[in-house]
Formats: structure tokens, C-alpha cells, sequence
């Protein structure tokens, strides 16, 4: 019996990493999706799984019981190819997203190959990394396979969603993830080449599930996305920043004129309220994003020479909404110096 107790009570606190940062119905949302797929939570001892869907007790003959707790390498056997293995840790370590097709076990100890995709879910705000997402398609024998197969253009979004190109330090756990320790003897198959079938549906399957956690951390406040917004180099704001102007009650955003493009890489919630557009469409996007057929280029002229003269400006600008609509802007865009006086940032006030 304390067994049992102590082994549900574990259970509800794997449950909590979830719960806690996308409310208490986002596990029955997940349970309702297809695909054989888990979520690992790199803050956590051991990154340890902290969600297994029914697919994958399906896929692997691992119930969720089973599952739950462990690291994701309990997959992996003897003839798990390293170099395989190596790729994951690093796409871990880095904190992107990566496909490779694999040879895993099942829990009857027979091999089987899979396209495993992997992808970060990031806490839209600051950057921060929430959980692993990790999706197993099977793949077929090249002699099984169907010479044609279909893909809605809607999976190139998906595609701009999962990839994230830079690295950051790395949390004490994320290394552990997919680390080969297993030394099942069994011989190895035919290595397999996932078809672009699988890495569709790959693709098709994570999209689905950061749609379900971005909507369902809404409810909490703290949203998430498959892509962060240093995925194009910009790198994340210090928590410590990121808290002083989440103060700030204005209508502004700050961006980095050191970095390509100049982009924006802190938005208020009142700007969001203002345009319609989420905070991770914002990130990483010029302020030009607003501009439309209507808006002055000679006002946008004139705010470019007071950036590079290192000047404040105050400007009226006609700006569109994601809806369309049109709304006038009484612009102030000022630079922001640092301790030695050169210009780190400039902030774009909406009044």
C-alpha cells in the first residue's frame, strides 16, 4: 500500500510540471492526440519524462507507468547508433530542434526504427526553456513503403515553429537526456532513411501538441511557443530586465540596433493589447512590421537619422493593427545608453 501511494504521489508530481504551466485539463487535451510522442522536463533531476502519450505505449509496449520518471534513453539498446545519440545530447544541450532517425527497443527488447524529431518549448516572455518535446514516427522498410504521400502546405509553418538555431548555457539536467547507458545485445537492422512521409508527419504531430500547450498556458498566464525570440540571434533578456519592465504599464517596445535589422526583442503587454499581435509573432521583427501601404516613408526616414545620430525623436505615424485596421501613433523613440554611455537599446513609446 505505501508503495502505491508513494508511487502515485510521484506520479501527480510529474503531472504538476505540466498542470502548473498549462492548467489541469492539458493532459486530457494531450491524451486526445495521435502520435506516439513525450515531454521531458530539463529542471528536473535526471530529465526526467513527465508525459507519455497513449501512442507511445502503443509504439514501445511501455505503459505510462512505466514511462513516467524516467529518462528518455530507456529506449535506446546495444545497437543504438552513438553518433545518433551524440546529435540528440547536443540539439539538447543547445536548445534546438532536430530530427534523426534512430534504432530503439521496445519493452520486449525488439529494435525498431524511428524518425524521433525533438523540439524546445519555450516560455514565450524570456526565453526560458519549459519542457523537451520528443515525437516518434516509425519508419517503414524502404520495400513497405507507398510511393506517394501527402503534406498540406500547412506543415511549412510547423517547420519555421520547431527550428531554433542558437545555444545558450545549458540547465544542470539537459545533458542527461538520451544518454546511451543501455546494453542490450541484439543485432542491429538495415539502417532506415525516414521518407518525407515521416518527417511530415514528424512535423504534423508537434505542431498539434505546441498548439494544445500554447493554448492552454494562456490560462496560467504564461505562454509558450516552439520557437524563441533569440531563434534568429537575438539573445534573451536578463530575467532581472525582463521583471523591471514587465512594471511599465505603457505601450512600448525595445529593440537592439546592435543586431541584425534592428529588431525587437522586448514587447509590453500593452503593445500586444494594442496591435493584436502575440508576443512571439513580435519578437525578432522590425518595427516596420506595422507599416502599410498608407504609412509615411519620409516619417520613417526621419526616425532611421535619429537612431544614427543617437537622437530622441518624437514622430506621428500611421501603424496597422494584425486585423488591418489602421491606428495614429504619437511616436517617441529614444535611445537607452549603458553604464559607459553607449547606446544599448532604443525604446519605442506608444503614449
Amino acid at each position: 500500500m505505501e508503495s502505491s501511494a508513494a508511487a502515485a504521489e510521484e506520479e501527480r508530481g510529474f503531472a504538476a510540471s505540466l498542470t502548473a504551466r498549462y492548467s489541469e485539463w492539458v493532459v486530457e487535451e494531450l491524451d486526445e492526440l495521435r502520435g506516439s510522442f513525450l515531454l521531458t522536463d530539463p529542471a528536473m533531476p535526471g530529465h526526467p519524462i513527465v508525459y507519455a502519450s497513449r501512442g507511445l505505449a502503443s509504439l514501445t509496449g511501455y505503459p505510462r507507468r512505466d514511462v513516467l520518471g524516467r529518462n528518455a534513453r530507456l529506449f535506446q539498446g546495444a545497437a543504438t547508433d552513438r553518433a545518433a545519440v551524440a546529435g540528440v545530447r547536443e540539439a539538447v544541450r543547445g536548445q534546438r530542434a532536430h530530427q534523426v532517425a534512430i534504432l530503439n527497443y521496445r519493452r520486449d527488447g525488439s529494435p525498431h526504427w524511428v524518425l524521433l524529431h525533438i523540439a524546445p518549448v519555450f516560455h514565450a516572455a524570456d526565453g526560458r526553456v519549459l519542457h523537451f518535446l520528443a515525437v516518434q514516427v516509425p519508419i517503414a522498410a524502404a520495400t513497405a513503403r507507398r510511393a506517394a504521400c501527402l503534406g498540406p502546405a500547412v506543415f511549412a509553418a510547423c517547420r519555421e515553429e520547431a527550428r531554433v538555431e542558437e545555444e545558450l548555457p545549458c540547465a544542470t539536467h539537459w545533458g542527461e537526456v538520451f544518454v546511451d547507458i543501455d546494453k542490450r545485445g541484439l543485432e542491429a537492422e538495415e539502417p532506415r532513411v525516414a521518407s518525407g512521409c515521416d518527417k511530415e508527419k514528424a512535423l504534423s504531430t508537434a505542431s498539434s501538441i505546441f498548439s494544445a500547450l500554447n493554448r492552454y498556458s494562456k490560462l496560467t498566464g504564461l505562454v509558450v511557443c516552439g520557437k524563441r525570440c533569440d531563434s534568429v540571434g537575438i539573445p534573451a533578456l536578463s530575467s532581472s530586465l525582463n521583471l523591471s519592465l514587465g512594471r511599465i504599464k505603457q505601450s512600448f517596445v525595445l529593440t537592439d540596433r546592435h543586431l541584425p535589422d534592428m529588431p525587437i526583442v522586448y514587447a509590453s503587454d500593452a503593445f500586444i493589447s494594442l496591435t493584436g499581435y502575440s508576443r512571439e509573432e513580435i519578437l525578432g521583427c522590425n518595427c516596420r512590421f506595422l507599416s502599410g501601404p498608407d504609412t509615411s516613408v519620409d516619417v520613417l526616414e526621419e526616425i532611421s537619422r535619429h537612431i544614427c545620430c543617437e537622437e530622441a525623436c518624437t514622430v506621428r505615424l500611421l501603424n496597422y493593427r494584425k486585423d488591418g485596421s489602421t491606428f495614429r501613433d504619437l511616436l517617441q523613440v529614444s535611445p537607452i545608453r549603458n553604464a559607459s554611455g553607449k547606446v544599448a537599446f532604443h525604446v519605442w513609446v506608444s503614449p
